[in-house]
């Protein structure tokens, strides 16, 4: 905070607030002074903050939060308050201002992507966990595909195994994308048949403990084409380049390059549309990015993915993702399932 010349942050997105207090339920806001710890929630999570939030001062309000925030705010002293910049609306940005006039919104994203950045032993513990029951999960839907069901049966299959596993929930809306709907990046599981002689493309995690996993995986339904291997085996090339060049010290965007350079080189270029990766965490999507934008320096302790992709509209796609750790010395897949073709 000083270093950003705030006298205080107010922090109520899911993620951040789990991160500073531990509460794991889904209303309530923090805000932090110099010093002051207040925790302002409603009556249903009373118990839950003071079994969840240990050194919190919990505060309840009435069912309209701006009252308690504002008499909080002005008890710390808070004249220039931090804010979720990219969470909070422009409605409940005036309310505040309306509340305590004279008060400097100051936006600090940077300042919890920065906390959240580097991952944690715990934090590491439980994102593993959460990579290991999408990897169950990839090894059963395995003996469940078949022709001739649809792309929702098979998400549905995924979701069920992982949540018997332990999962609280998914981390995203799984894609399941086959024949030429695999060319869809985010092509979400439709009522589409699965049949023969097309690609599979699937994209899924599970969150454990509040932390989220992500992996794709795409098959061959029958007998791949050479057509089909030349894609499939140059989207492998570049997730396993990626994979050996990502270590510490390197930017997002150097990293990115590394997978663009190969599916470029191998005729492709305009195919491969998104970046190579982003950070994982208590969100699905998190800092750092690996894409042309990338401008954060790679840590280690830092989870990122790593997911090349080719695209081409009425053929089909590929892509292959694995969940990344950054470490002291170069990188880890947490990711274990194969990457090599499978055909079904």
């Amino acid at each position: 905070m000083s270093g950003n010349n705030l006298d205080g942050v107010l922090a109520y997105s899911a993620e951040n607030r789990r991160y500073l207090s531990g509460f794991t339920g889904s209303a309530g806001f923090l805000v932090i002074g110099k010093e002051s710890l207040d925790f302002v929630t409603d009556f249903r999570y009373m118990e839950q903050a003071e079994s969840q939030c240990e050194g919190w001062n919990i505060v309840i309000h009435g069912g309209t939060p701006m009252e308690k925030l504002a008499e909080v705010i002005i008890k710390a002293g808070i004249k220039r308050l931090g804010i979720e910049e990219d969470f909070m609306t422009v409605s409940f940005s005036e309310e505040i201002k309306k509340a305590l006039p004279g008060i400097i919104l100051v936006p600090a994203r940077s300042v919890f992507a920065k906390l959240r950045i580097k991952k944690d032993n715990n934090e590491l513990t439980n994102i593993r966990k959460a990579a290991a029951i999408a990897d169950e999960a990839f090894d059963h839907i395995l003996g469940y595909i078949r022709p001739g069901l649809s792309e929702a049966e098979v998400a549905l299959e995924l979701e069920c195994f992982m949540k018997k596993k332990g999962a609280s929930g998914l981390s995203f809306d799984t894609i399941a994308a086959s024949g030429i709907r695999s060319s869809l990046p985010h092509g979400i599981a439709s009522e589409k048949i699965i049949r023969n002689g097309e690609f599979l493309t699937l994209d899924f995690g599970c969150v454990y403990n509040g932390y989220c996993s992500d992996m794709t995986r795409t098959v061959f339904i029958g007998k791949a084409t050479e057509r089909h291997k030349e894609i499939y085996s140059t989207v492998l090339k570049a997730n396993i380049q990626a994979l050996k060049g990502i270590m510490p010290g390197i930017t997002g965007r150097e990293a990115d390059k590394i997978a663009r350079d190969v599916i470029s080189e191998a005729g492709f270029g305009e195919y491969f549309g998104h970046g190579l990766g982003h950070g994982v965490g208590l969100a699905i999507h998190e800092d750092p990015k690996l894409s042309k934008l990338g401008d954060d320096i790679l840590e280690a302790g830092m989870v990122v993915t790593d997911e090349p992709g080719i695209y081409i509209p009425g053929f089909g796609g590929v892509r292959i993702e694995d969940l990344v750790l950054v470490t002291e010395s170069g990188a880890e897949a947490i990711s274990k399932s194969t990457k090599d073709l499978i055909e079904l």
